[in-house]
């Protein structure tokens, strides 16, 4: 019962998504902001209950970075929706995000399972910080002091979970091809 609470807390990061694309969509950035910081605890929280008490499952592995994929996506999107964040930007992260999920499905169907790696994680918390950037920004901007606008920092953290959304990429294709997952006769799929 106990090894489930980090599949559990995953879970409710799933069940949060529709709360912190609503706030966003409605202009309520503090309340989405708040909303997305529990779902990002609780990330960190399921990973760290998983590495302590050894609760680590297939199931997880595969699930905690689709629930990260689902919850940027969604939020990209509702910014995007909203004017915020330009749609080029949505677009290279959903096409990376269905490549790579392409791609576990592909060898978890070989009976592999890849756990996320440092520059994975490393994208999903530079754009982690660039959402929040934004939506602090937009808060300002339309709430606070209109008159005196933020400049646009924030794209620049964009630009910079961009390249390191790309540079991840590269390498999970790097350590596939070098696992030999990649080669001509691992590709057939077993039935």
């Amino acid at each position: 019962m106990l090894k489930n609470i980090p599949n559990a807390l995953t879970v409710v990061r799933f069940i949060l998504i529709p709360l912190i694309v609503y706030y966003i969509l409605t202009g309520q950035y503090i309340a989405g902001f708040i909303v997305l910081t529990i779902s990002g605890l609780t990330d960190v929280l399921d990973g760290c209950i998983a590495r302590k008490f050894n609760f680590i499952t297939n199931f997880g592995k595969l699930i905690d970075p689709l629930a990260d994929k689902a919850t940027q996506i969604a939020v990209l999107a509702s910014l995007t929706f909203k004017g915020i964040v330009p749609l080029w930007i949505l677009l290279i992260v959903f096409i990376k995000e269905i490549v790579m999920v392409a791609g576990a499905s592909f060898l978890y169907g070989k009976k592999l399972v890849v756990s996320s790696r440092w520059y994975g994680k490393l994208a999903t918390v530079l754009f982690y910080v660039a959402i929040v950037c934004s939506l602090f920004i937009e808060y300002w901007n339309t709430s606070i002091n209109s008159a005196a606008p933020l400049f646009g920092f924030d794209d620049y953290i964009y630009y910079l979970a961009i390249a390191t959304t790309i540079f991840s990429l590269v390498m999970y294709f790097r350590q596939f091809y070098q696992q030999g997952y990649l080669k001509k006769e691992n590709l057939k799929i077993e039935e």
